[in-house]
């Protein structure tokens, strides 16, 4: 009768011991599943009693452990903010005559003086630019200042001053503005768009619709979008794309990373888009804008081609539609869809419905290429061209012209 006593004790000492090892068990799991409420603090070792530093830094985001407790896009505002200005315009425009008003039937009954009476009228424009020199050179958009009768500058202190525009390049839609304010005006830093890289930081500061120093915060959505693919073909440009908010009037304002350097200018957007904005890389820019402040001007060489990047699906799409008036090579390359007359490209002997294939023995395979190599190349130079035209291929050389003069 003892020994299954015994017996029994131990099977319900057992039984206490398995419940409680469970319960160890399930607590340590329990903390492995939630490490953020059973990090343990971290150790302070002798000779750094009540220092809290190291904790108080592994709390810390990067941006804040860089700058402190101000936050990076304060921080990046307060080094630009001052050289970001505001630019107004003044234009004015006749209405053109009515022919119904030249009449002789008509200027019978009304007179000859009616039709001189018709006022004329002032457009109003608003847009953004960032000194880039103590002594008053500014940076902004060719589309802000163009056409321009009167431009007024304002600073962020509330001065203004008249703007005299030096120089517009409407190919790559930029302009210098020069202001008289003496020679200690703040200067917005300049970075270099070259390091940029998708999911940087991107800081747009500006005037949108008249609302001044407004700033929005983004990312680089990606890099290189050309132009054409932004549904601008008159540019020459590979935009930095944003998802910073930018909107009219933050045209020719500063385009910011996180150390408050300006990257770009911003300058476009989609009107059938939300959250998607262009600014024109700052190393390009500052290549333009020396171009300016010394000629007043910016020649850009051209061939005349209009053009569309061709690859062997889209040539197939043409070839089996029984209605297509020309069989295309299926082939990658660039297809040329017009030539302008009177252009290097007609001298050359470049016709419609040609390939572009090489260009000085450089592979082509996109019409944002085959501009970026003319706009590379000088005034002047002959390029050689070699071209897909039905089965054969023709070698051609094309001596490039000032785009200004094509007509």
């Amino acid at each position: 009768m003892r020994f299954p006593k015994i017996s029994q004790s131990l099977r319900q000492l057992s039984t206490h011991v398995l419940a409680i090892a469970l319960g160890v068990l399930l607590t340590v799991s329990t903390l492995q599943v939630l490490p953020s409420q059973a990090e343990p603090a971290p150790t302070i070792t002798a000779g750094t009693a009540g220092d809290t530093s190291n904790l108080i830094a592994q709390r810390q985001s990067p941006a804040t452990a860089a700058i402190g407790s101000t936050s990076f896009v304060t921080a990046a505002v307060n080094r630009v903010g001052s050289a970001v200005v505001r630019i107004d315009t003044e234009r004015t425009i006749t209405r053109r005559v009515d022919p119904f008003m030249e009449d002789p039937f008509f200027r019978r009954f009304f007179g000859d003086g009616f039709s001189q009476q018709m006022p004329s009228e002032q457009l109003r424009g608003l847009g953004s630019g960032f000194i880039i020199d103590k002594s008053g050179l500014i940076l902004t958009n060719a589309h802000v200042v163009d056409k321009a009768d009167k431009v007024t500058v304002r600073l962020k202190d509330g001065r203004t001053f008249e703007g005299k525009v030096q120089g517009i390049d409407e190919v790559t839609d930029l302009a210098v503005v020069k202001i008289n304010a003496g020679n200690d005006l703040p200067v917005a830093p300049l970075g270099s768009s070259t390091n940029v890289q998708v999911g940087d930081w991107a800081i747009a500061v500006g005037n949108p619709l008249g609302f001044d120093n407004t700033v929005t915060l983004g990312i680089v959505s990606t890099l290189k979008r050309s132009s054409a693919q932004v549904g601008i073909s008159d540019k020459r440009l590979d935009f930095i794309q944003t998802d910073a908010a930018i909107n009219p009037g933050n045209s020719g304002g500063p385009l910011l990373n996180g150390q408050g350097e300006v990257i770009g200018i911003n300058t476009a957007i989609r009107p059938d888009a939300m959250g998607i904005g262009f600014a024109i890389p700052i190393d390009k820019a500052k290549a333009i804008a020396a171009q300016l402040q010394r000629d007043g001007k910016v020649a850009h060489p051209y061939l005349g081609v209009q053009m569309l990047t061709l690859t062997p699906d889209l040539a197939k799409l043409n070839n089996t539609d029984p209605n297509s008036p020309i069989q295309i090579p299926e082939i990658n390359g660039v297809f040329v869809m017009r030539v302008v007359p009177n252009s290097p490209a007609a001298s050359a002997g470049i016709r419609r419905g040609d390939v572009i294939l090489q260009v000085d023995g450089k592979a082509i395979t996109s019409a944002e290429q085959l501009q970026n190599v003319v706009e590379d190349s000088r005034l002047g130079q002959v390029l050689q061209v070699k071209v897909q035209r039905g089965n054969k291929t023709e070698q051609l050389s094309v001596r490039t012209a000032e785009l200004q003069n094509a007509s």
